[in-house]
Formats: C-alpha cells, sequence, structure tokens
C-alpha cells in the first residue's frame, strides 16, 4: 500500500473514530454535529441551521453560544488527530471573536488545527463559517488544550 493510500486510510480510521465520539457528547449529538474532514492535528466539523438552535428569534440568527460549542467540539477533535496520539484532551482556555451574525438557514462550518504542540499543551486556531461567504468568518478563535498522552 502506497504512501497515500495509507494516508486515506488513516484518516477514514480518525473520521469514524471522531464522528463516534462526537454522537456520544449529548450536546454535540444533540446539535447534529458531523466530522467532514479529520487528520494530522486538524478538524472539520460542521452543523445545520435548526429553529431550536436561534438565539434571536426575530432575525433567525443562531445563538453564539451554539457557535463556541461547535468551534469548541472542533479543537477538541484536531487536538485528538494530533500525530502525537493523546489519549484525552480538554479545553484549558479558548478566546472566540465573533466577526459578524451567521445566516439564518444556513450550515455553520468550524475549521481547527493545532499550529504548536509541547508535551502536554496543544495551541489551537480555528475559524467558524456559514455557506453565505467562506472569505467573512462568523468566529475566529484561539485556544490551548490539554494533550495528555
Amino acid at each position: 500500500m502506497g504512501d497515500d493510500a495509507k494516508d486515506a486510510t488513516q484518516d477514514d480510521n480518525h473520521a469514524r473514530i471522531a464522528q463516534a465520539f462526537i454522537e456520544s457528547i449529548p450536546h454535540a449529538s444533540a446539535l447534529r454535529m458531523q466530522v467532514d474532514e479529520i487528520g494530522d492535528g486538524r478538524a472539520v466539523i460542521s452543523m445545520p441551521w435548526d429553529e431550536h438552535l436561534v438565539g434571536d428569534p426575530r432575525s433567525g440568527v443562531i445563538h453564539g453560544g451554539v457557535v463556541s460549542a461547535l468551534m469548541d467540539t472542533c479543537c477538541g477533535a484536531a487536538v485528538m488527530a494530533h500525530s502525537s496520539q493523546p489519549r484525552s484532551t480538554a479545553t484549558i482556555d479558548l478566546r472566540i471573536d465573533y466577526m459578524r451574525a451567521a445566516k439564518p438557514g444556513q450550515r455553520i462550518t468550524a475549521r481547527a488545527e493545532v499550529y504548536h504542540m509541547t508535551r502536554s499543551v496543544a495551541f489551537m486556531r480555528a475559524v467558524a463559517l456559514d455557506d453565505d461567504d467562506a472569505s467573512n468568518p462568523v468566529a475566529t478563535a484561539t485556544g490551548a488544550f490539554t494533550a495528555e498522552r
């Protein structure tokens, strides 16, 4: 098996494990989070817009806490997919900057990456986007997560 085939198989395994993990988290399951991509220290997780997640009924805008939960979960998944193979992770610190309201009715996608890993801490960057404008984020985040090995 070539290196590309091994990488694809490993990414598929990571995706199955990450999706099973997300489905075991009650809030992630309730938000219908879906693993779209996962690999070495990176993850893409999305969730559909749903009326019961709206924070402002007049505008139909999804609640900021929902976006926060999506970004936090995506960062954790990226840590768990890192090549250092952490056994567990937990959020130490997560700063989220909200740039704009997500467009009502649109799927929200979070992309997270480990940009630096120490023996026990993963440093993260993440962005949340809706389908409307991939160049104009809904939110950005930076954080630190445990990386227990």
